[in-house]
């Protein structure tokens, strides 16, 4: 499978791996499975950490990067078609980050891998629930 992990689940892979389901880490150290990212995620990692809802500590660039470094994943391509996939993705919402993660999901023939329930719930992004 190719996954591409939501920004917390990258946040729990790298901090809080407790909080992680059983499954969800088994397909995550699974290697016939590729793990992927969206630069979307690293913009809202950053995001969180100057809004003070997750703590890097006092660099928070240099532990930004280091989330990266830990955790092996391969980059998706933030492109055109991923922009105008998100404007069309089937969401309950309008949270861009949210919609630039399913539309990468779509755009890429990837699955979501979230414990938001908003995207679960949407019919047409592909989705390993983490719950």
């Amino acid at each position: 499978m190719r996954l591409l992990l939501d920004t917390h689940i990258i946040l729990w892979s790298a901090a809080k791996p407790e909080k992680l389901s059983q499954n969800i880490t088994e397909e995550l150290k699974n290697n016939s499975n590729e793990l992927w990212f969206s630069p979307i995620s690293v913009w809202e990692i950053l995001l969180l950490a100057e809004k003070g809802r997750v703590s890097l500590g006092p660099d928070i660039e240099k532990s930004a990067r280091e989330i990266f470094r830990k955790i092996p994943l391969n980059e998706a391509p933030l492109n055109k078609e991923v922009a105008i996939q998100s404007r069309f993705v089937l969401l309950p919402h309008q949270d861009p980050a949210d919609r630039f993660l399913a539309a990468t999901a779509i755009v890429y023939d990837f699955t979501l891998v979230t414990a938001d329930s908003r995207i679960i719930s949407a019919k047409n992004v592909p989705v390993l629930a983490a719950v």
